[in-house]
C-alpha cells in the first residue's frame, strides 16, 4: 500500500470527508491533506506535505493573499472560486473549484494554520449522472436480457424449418435451395448476436485473486500481436495497488474489449505511426460507485491520443447495439460495462479529440 504518514489526531476525522480539506500555514505550507485531496490530485500525502498549497493554483497570489488575511485575524473566512491545476502530476486539465478559507483555533502557542476546503464546482453534477447512467445501464440490460430470450426461442423454429424445406427442394429446384441457405446463414448470425448479448448473465464466476497489472500486460501483449507496428502502448503503473477477487478472464476480457476499441479508433495514426494507448492505474480512497462508497478502489485509465467519441454517440456509448465504427456491433463496451458491474465497479468515459479516456473502477477489499 502506499506510504502515508501518520495521522495527527486533530486531523483524524478530516480524512473521512468526501471534499478536499488541506490545513495550511499562514505562509501556504501544506501541513495536512486528506485522502480525498490525494485521490483528487493523483498524489500521495507524503509529496502533498512537502508543497506549497498556492502552487497548485492558477491564481497563486489570490490564495496566498488570503491565507495570510485570514490567519492575521483580519476575517474569520473567505470564499471565492478558482482553478485548481492537476497537470503536473496526472496531466490532466485544471479543475474549477469553490475555495473555503477558514480559521483553526490552535491556541496561542503554536503558529496560527488555515483551513481550506475545496469543493468540486459540478462534482454533484458529475456523480448525478454517474448514478443515472448506472440507472439506464441496468435497465437497458434487463431489457435486452429479455428481448434476446424473446429473439432465441423462434429462431431454433426457423433455422429448423429451412433446413427440411431445403431437403423438400434438393432434388426438385435446386435453385432455390440457396435462399434456404441464406436463411440458415442469417440464422446463425442472429444466434452468435443473441449469445453475445447472453454470454455475461450465462457464465458462473470463477473468483479468484487477480493482480491488475498481470491482467493489463496480457492484454498489451494481445493487441501488441494485432498491431505490430505504429501502435505503442505505454504503462503507468501503481505497483502498490494489491490483488483483489474476481473473475480473471472475464476481466482481461473487460480490459481487452476497451483496448481493442481504442486501437481500432486510432487507425489513422497507426498507419502514420504515431497512435498511443496509456495503461495507467492508481489508487483511490472514498471512492462512490454508484451508490456505495468504498474506503479503497483501483482505478485503471486507458487513454489514446485518437480522434474521440463522436459527440452524438457520447452519451450512449455503453448501451447494446450503439457503435461509432462502421461495421461494429456495437456490444464490446456493454459486455465491458456488465462485467465491471458485475464485480461492483463501474466504467465513464471523458473524450475529446486527442484524448479519450476510459476509467475503470473497481472496489479493493
Amino acid at each position: 500500500m502506499p506510504d502515508i504518514p501518520s495521522l495527527p489526531p486533530e486531523f483524524a476525522g478530516l480524512d473521512l470527508l468526501a471534499t478536499m480539506v488541506v490545513v495550511s500555514s499562514a505562509e501556504g505550507e501544506c501541513l495536512f491533506a486528506n485522502t480525498a485531496f490525494e485521490n483528487v490530485m493523483r498524489l500521495s500525502r507524503r509529496t502533498a506535505q512537502k508543497a506549497q498549497l498556492p502552487d497548485w493554483f492558477d491564481d497563486a497570489q489570490r490564495l496566498t493573499e488570503t491565507l495570510a488575511g485570514v490567519a492575521a485575524n483580519q476575517y474569520s473566512s473567505s470564499r471565492f472560486d478558482a482553478q485548481l491545476r492537476r497537470g503536473a502530476w496526472a496531466q490532466e486539465d485544471g479543475l474549477a473549484v469553490h475555495v473555503i478559507v477558514s480559521q483553526m483555533d490552535v491556541g496561542m502557542e503554536r503558529a496560527p494554520r488555515v483551513l481550506v476546503e475545496l469543493i468540486e464546482i459540478g462534482s454533484q453534477a458529475r456523480q448525478d449522472r454517474d448514478e443515472r447512467s448506472l440507472d439506464q445501464v441496468q435497465a437497458t440490460k434487463e431489457l435486452t436480457r429479455n428481448l434476446a430470450h424473446e429473439i432465441k426461442n423462434p429462431l431454433g423454429g426457423i433455422r429448423g424449418a429451412a433446413q427440411l424445406l431445403a431437403l423438400e427442394l434438393q432434388d426438385t429446384n435446386a435453385e432455390l435451395t440457396e435462399y434456404t441457405q441464406v436463411i440458415v446463414h442469417e440464422v446463425d448470425r442472429l444466434q452468435s448476436l443473441v449469445d453475445r448479448l447472453l454470454a455475461p448473465h450465462r457464465r458462473a464466476h470463477v473468483v479468484g485473486d487477480v493482480n491488475i497489472h498481470e491482467l493489463c500486460e496480457r492484454v498489451r501483449a494481445l493487441v501488441l500481436i494485432e498491431h505490430p507496428k505504429g501502435l505503442a502502448i505505454l504503462r503507468d503503473y501503481d505497483t502498490s495497488l494489491p490483488d483483489f477477487r474476481g473473475d480473471r478472464e472475464q476481466l482481461i476480457q473487460m480490459v481487452l474489449n476497451i483496448v481493442q476499441n481504442a486501437a481500432q479508433a486510432l487507425g489513422s495514426r497507426i498507419h502514420a505511426g504515431d497512435a498511443q494507448i496509456m495503461l495507467r492505474t492508481r489508487v483511490a480512497r472514498q471512492v462512490t460507485i454508484g451508490k456505495q462508497r468504498w474506503r479503497l478502489a483501483l482505478e485503471l485509465h486507458i487513454e489514446d491520443n485518437g480522434p474521440g467519441v463522436p459527440a452524438e454517440i457520447r452519451d450512449r456509448i455503453f448501451f447494446p447495439l450503439v457503435s461509432g465504427r462502421e461495421g461494429g456491433s456495437g456490444l464490446g463496451l456493454t459486455l465491458a460495462q456488465t462485467i465491471a458491474q458485475q464485480h461492483q465497479g463501474m466504467i465513464d468515459c471523458e473524450s475529446e479529440p486527442g484524448l479519450t479516456n476510459f476509467r475503470i473502477t473497481l472496489p479493493l477489499p
